[in-house]
Parts: C-alpha cells; sequence; structure tokens
C-alpha cells in the first residue's frame, strides 16, 4: 500500500507526502495511533519535542516490527530550547529509539524572529549526520529568506497550517521558488467539511468531504499530515490513492480560499 502514496525529494532522502500527525495525542492514545497508522501503511509520523509524546512514538515504532529505513519520522525543536539544540535533538532521538531523524524542524520562529543562529545549530548537527533534513515550522516566506541569505542553506521544508480555506497561491509557489516544500498542518481542523463544493466532488468520486482535502493535498504536491487517533479515521485519511481531482476540481477547491 505504501507505494502508492506519493512522495516528493528532499536532501536526505523522499519524504511520503502523506503521514500521521501526532499533535495532541498523548500516553496510550498517542502510542495506538501510530502503531495503528504504521499497520494501515503510513510510512511518516510527524511529532514534536513539544508534544511531550515522542516516548510513546517511539515505542510504537519499536512494536510495529517495521523497519526503521520504511518510516519517516520528523520531530520538531521548541524556540524555547533554542541554544540547548543538541541537547534537545539527543533527547528526541533516545525517545522515539531512533539513531537519526528524517527531519528536523525549528518548531516555530524563536523569540518571533527568523534566528540563522539557531538555524546554524540545525545544520551543523544534521552535518553530523544527527538528522537527514533539516527546515523550519511556521516561518513567513520573508524568514526563510533570512535563514537562506545569512546561513547560506535553505530550509528544505517549512511546515505551515494549510488547508483549501488558507491556499494561497503565492506563498506555494514562493516557496516552490526557493525549492522549500510547503508541508500543512491541520488541514481537516481548518476545513469547513460541510462545503457543498468539497460535498459535490466527494460524491463524483464516492469518497468523503475530508479525503477530497487530503487528495487536493496530494495532487498539489504538497505534504499533509493530519492527525487522529482514531483508527476508523486514520484509515480512511490514508485510503486516498484509488482517486484523483480532476484540474477543474482542484481550481474549485483552490477557490474555497478566504
Amino acid at each position: 500500500m505504501t507505494a502508492t502514496i506519493p512522495t516528493a525529494p528532499l536532501p536526505g532522502g523522499d519524504v511520503p507526502l502523506l503521514g500521521l500527525g501526532t499533535w495532541q495525542s498523548e500516553g496510550d492514545d498517542a502510542y495506538r495511533s501510530v502503531l495503528t497508522a504504521l499497520e494501515i501503511g503510513y510510512r511518516h509520523v510527524d511529532t514534536a519535542t513539544g508534544y511531550r509524546n515522542e516516548g510513546q512514538v517511539g515505542r510504537a515504532l519499536a512494536s510495529s516490527g517495521v523497519a526503521r529505513t520504511d518510516v519517516f519520522v520528523t520531530s520538531k525543536l521548541p524556540p524555547d530550547r533554542a541554544g540547548r539544540e543538541r541537547e534537545t535533538l539527543e533527547a528526541s532521538l533516545e525517545l522515539l529509539g531512533v539513531e537519526q531523524l528524517d527531519l528536523w524542524l525549528i518548531h516555530w520562529p524563536p523569540d518571533g524572529v527568523a534566528s540563522p543562529w539557531v538555524w546554524e545549530r540545525l545544520v551543523e548537527l544534521r552535518d553530523e549526520g544527527l538528522v537527514r533534513s533539516i527546515g523550519v515550522s511556521n516561518y513567513s516566506v520573508e524568514q526563510v529568506d533570512v535563514l537562506s541569505e545569512q546561513v547560506g542553506e535553505t530550509p528544505a521544508v517549512d511546515q505551515i497550517p494549510w488547508s483549501p480555506a488558507d491556499h494561497d497561491s503565492a506563498v506555494a509557489h514562493q516557496l516552490a521558488q526557493r525549492g522549500v516544500l510547503l508541508e500543512g498542518y491541520s488541514p481537516l481542523r481548518r476545513t469547513d467539511l460541510d462545503h457543498p463544493v468539497l460535498a459535490t466532488i466527494a460524491a463524483a468520486h464516492q469518497v468523503t468531504p475530508a479525503q477530497v482535502v487530503l487528495r487536493w493535498h496530494l495532487d498539489h504536491g504538497y505534504v499533509v499530515i493530519p492527525k487522529s487517533v482514531t483508527p476508523a479515521r486514520i484509515a480512511e485519511n490514508f485510503a486516498v490513492t484509488a482517486f484523483a481531482l480532476t484540474a477543474d476540481e482542484l481550481a474549485q477547491v483552490d477557490g474555497l480560499a478566504g
């Protein structure tokens, strides 16, 4: 099943465009959701130091029996850990039970500014082999440019709130121009799933409006990481490979942007 999920290239290796988000997944719920996702066929899991569930994610990775090399694992550096990058990364690796992250992000701009001195530390730790690819989250295009100009390395990913309602073709184009992969979070939470456009497209493909939203991300080439702890919903979110949106349908969903 995993072969049917499209991927995008990153400097350290390809990332599946569809992953499992774990924000607000806690304790055994986090463990069970990740284990369920891996059993269904997900091969991309997103967590963060700030989620306080890396240990549960790591336990699920170990329990799943899926080879480490087959799962793309992301974590994030909290802005209040600026200056303690190595300590934070090493703690994440230990909790997750892995020797290397596939992607490590600055979770938010520290103190609201780009902070190239923090970005320099991510580059160093990547070069030491502790991380395969590095990027940012919740950064503006202008802040991405500050990192590129002052450090000489452009983030591979910018993980930002993204949904049809958030769709901004200018932002998507500017990131793509810079070689930055757009990764969207909270895709369903930020969408009016009762919108008639989504209902009509869903009916045409015999899928749910939520599946239309996720397919919209994939057809645009965006990474998307819907979060759920409900097994049926985790499975539904993964079942988006049997259909694709037409160019007209994509344009209709694009038009939902506020």
